[in-house]
């Protein structure tokens, strides 16, 4: 599969690049990821995301990405979809939660609840979620899943099953052989170059057949909206790309990379993104470019403090601490200085009807059971309270508590 055969369609809203996946099937480089639709209040904005997901179609964007525990995200694709009549022109991609499954006849469940909720009776690509190890997989196969992914195939309603991955760097290589994968979904970015499937987990994957797809390829947006200005003064120094180009370049630029998740939320970004795909290609990068990231990835390692990517998985908290919106902030004191931290982390944790300050842990771990990046959220959360949380951080809480502010 060396030197991937790429085609390129015109569509309305541009060129579109594709890739060709080992079914044969050409993707776009582009995908959309639907974990972060911008919200209204607890609820998807559903006008905002539906121009938002047609332009990206109208550009070619033709796999569409979503999963059972995003809240809202399958129903919103779906009714998209139907109303604008327009499933047959993408591939739909969605994930069996694994962590959540206690029988065998919660698979069954818990697929026919997907199939009501995107309003369809297939689904394209289907991946394990989070399946990051063997012994889980073991189980489900005690449970007969190998006879039910036979059954779902033979039906016509899954096309592809592959599988989404945050385990180690050491696993990655054992979950691709326990079963006949057609694709996985691993994180993989400039910065996560070496970590969890990294770059030796993509090109195993791609010696197997499998074809692959990227997500968190910006960190939850940490390398465009939260870079140091020592960062952003190198990419100056290089000419006017976007600190998105630079990245989404670097996937491009490997023939291992079928698709890379973006989970648009502005008209802006999605063309934005659309622009950069039509211009991107195999090998695109010249070795000066790659000096370039390598020296923003020293940068950047010498800054960041807590690794979080913003996904959420550790949520929710039983004590109602926000742990991504705090490790946010906490990061934000390397990279935007603490005073505009700590006014965003009062404003985020305090302004709020159920304070969500990271000094409400208790230690009690559960967050640590479902984190992708392995990060000691206990150890970081104390971290963070005593950087953010000061004397006028308590001032200000006093002040909340006695209904100043309501």
């Amino acid at each position: 599969m060396e030197g991937e055969e790429l085609k390129m369609v015109l569509q309305p809203g541009g060129l579109m690049k594709y890739r060709k996946g080992s079914s044969g099937e050409e993707l776009s480089v582009l995908g959309y990821g639907g974990l972060r639709f911008t919200k209204k209040g607890n609820t998807i904005d559903k006008e905002k995301a539906e121009r938002e997901i047609m332009t990206a179609i109208g550009g070619g964007v033709n796999y569409l990405d979503t999963a059972y525990t995003y809240n809202g995200s399958e129903a919103l694709i779906g009714e998209i979809l139907e109303r604008n009549q327009c499933r047959d022109q993408v591939y739909l991609a969605t994930k069996l939660p694994l962590f959540l499954i206690r029988n065998p006849q919660g698979m069954e469940k818990v697929f026919q609840e997907q199939l009501r909720r995107l309003r369809t009776d297939h689904i394209d690509y289907y991946l394990m979620h989070m399946l990051n190890d063997t012994a889980t997989w073991k189980r489900f196969q005690d449970w007969g899943i190998e006879e039910w992914i036979r059954e779902k195939k033979n039906s016509g309603q899954i096309g592809h099953i592959g599988f989404s991955y945050h385990g180690s760097h050491d696993e990655f290589c054992h979950v691709a052989d326990a079963y006949p994968w057609e694709f996985c979904q691993i994180q993989y970015n400039y910065m996560d170059e070496y970590f969890q499937a990294g770059r030796q987990g993509l090109q195993y994957a791609h010696s197997k057949g499998m074809h692959v797809v990227i997500m968190e390829p910006l960190r939850g947006g940490r390398l465009v909206q939260l870079l140091p200005s020592t960062v952003r003064d190198i990419f100056q120094r290089e000419g006017e790309r976007s600190p998105a180009a630079w990245a989404f370049r670097w996937l491009y630029d490997q023939p291992e990379v079928t698709t890379v998740l973006s989970g648009m939320n502005t008209l802006e970004m999605v063309e934005e993104n659309l622009r950069i795909a039509e211009e991107a290609d195999v090998h695109c990068m010249t070795e000066r470019e790659h000096a370039v990231l390598r020296e923003v990835r020293r940068e950047l390692e010498r800054t960041v403090l807590v690794k979080c990517t913003g996904c959420a998985y550790c949520m929710p908290c039983p004590q109602g601490v926000d742990i991504p919106g705090t490790f946010r902030c906490y990061n934000m004191t390397t990279t935007e200085g603490i005073r505009s931290a700590k006014t965003d982390y009062r404003r985020s944790s305090l302004m709020r009807r159920n304070p969500s300050s990271a000094s409400r842990c208790i230690g009690c771990g559960k967050c640590e059971k479902h984190c992708p990046q392995e990060i000691p959220i206990r150890e970081e959360l104390k971290k963070a309270a005593g950087k953010l949380e000061g004397p006028m951080y308590q001032l200000w809480k006093t002040a909340i508590h006695l209904g100043r502010f309501y």
